[in-house]
């Protein structure tokens, strides 16, 4: 029924494009493109988020559907005398998590520079205290692939603080479903909405209500969805499930929060996903989250009236290398679509 090769192209190249938290520009221009070619009505806000709209037949009560093309990330925080970057966290995740990782180091002259994130004591054969010494952000660095041995030369490259650190998304998909990178948070589920626009749009499908796909650019930070097309009465969040000891969730199936750390969800919206679950057999289970928040999250703190719900494949080891199914992938999808069609 749906096209799985074309959906594993949209995800993979939604995850080579490099957009931690405030540097979303390439893939909201990546966005653009799509809808063009896909001739559907879109629009930015005056921060950066995209939205596209497909017309219902009830235009006074709108449905939202969002997700984040932002992603975790970091910034030169300082330029050490060694020629080495001390950097700063852009979004929440286990700074032990980037240890060893690639990445790419962007100026603010469009130039751009590859590294490796270390901590200070990077060898067992040097320091005695390697094994013990904390994952902390003064303990971390960048090591620059290049002949760099002062402050001097750094900054003689462009190089300067508040530059954007990417990191290396080594993205895998396996003969046996699962696909393996960072940054499945959430551009699996961006992936899921845009290959719902096409299925929804080639196929010609008329909605029951207006029905807008925002795509968030802030998320990580907690200001993603803040505002909203005004006539939504319904908030639905794709961003993912977190398996993991004593949680319901599973990477084969769509993931339903009851719960996160910003409250409950609306119970009717939620009773109504998994009804639709029930009748077309979608696989799925419903969790609760501590240490979780999303779109919604911001949306409801913006001060909406609204109904808001969130589903999406479960993600393991969520905020760091991470990993999840087609299964999951596709599960949240049949839901999506059948959410859209359905009153």
């Amino acid at each position: 029924m749906y096209n799985s090769q074309k959906l594993k192209d949209f995800l993979k190249n939604l995850l080579e494009i490099h957009s931690p938290s405030g540097y979303t520009s390439n893939i909201v221009e990546y966005m653009k493109k799509e809808f063009t070619d896909l001739k559907i009505s879109f629009k930015t806000t005056n921060k950066g988020n995209i939205i596209a709209t497909l017309p219902g037949k009830n235009a006074d009560f709108e449905r939202t559907i969002s997700s984040h093309l932002d992603t975790l990330g970091a910034m030169v925080k300082e330029i050490k005398s060694s020629g080495t970057l001390a950097l700063t966290p852009v979004g929440g995740y286990m700074l032990n998590s980037i240890e060893g990782e690639n990445c790419l180091i962007f100026t603010i002259d469009n130039k751009k520079y590859t590294g490796t994130i270390q901590t200070i004591k990077p060898s067992v054969h040097i320091h005695s205290d390697s094994y013990d010494l904390k994952r902390t952000q003064e303990n971390m660095e960048v090591i620059l692939d290049e002949k760099v041995f002062s402050k001097e030369d750094v900054e003689a490259l462009g190089i300067n603080v508040g530059d954007f650190i990417c990191f290396d998304a080594r993205t895998k998909f396996t003969d046996s479903g699962f696909v393996k990178s960072r940054h499945l948070d959430d551009k699996a589920s961006a992936a899921i909405m845009l290959y719902t626009l096409k299925y929804l749009s080639e196929n010609n499908i008329v909605l029951p209500y207006t029905t807008n796909f925002y795509f968030s650019t802030y998320e990580e930070v907690g200001h993603g969805a803040s505002n909203l097309p005004e006539k939504t009465k319904e908030l639905l969040c794709i961003d993912m499930g977190a398996p993991g000891t004593g949680q319901n969730s599973s990477e084969f199936t769509t993931c339903i929060c009851a719960k996160d750390s910003s409250g409950p969800y609306d119970y009717d919206f939620r009773r109504k996903l998994i009804m639709l679950c029930k009748d077309k057999n979608i696989p799925y289970r419903i969790d609760t989250y501590p240490h979780y928040g999303s779109d919604a999250s911001a949306a409801l703190r913006g001060g909406y009236d609204i109904k808001t719900a969130l589903i999406g494949t479960g993600v393991y080891a969520s905020h760091g290398y991470e990993r999840t199914h087609m299964d999951g992938i596709i599960a949240t999808l049949d839901l999506l679509i059948n959410y859209c069609i359905n009153e």
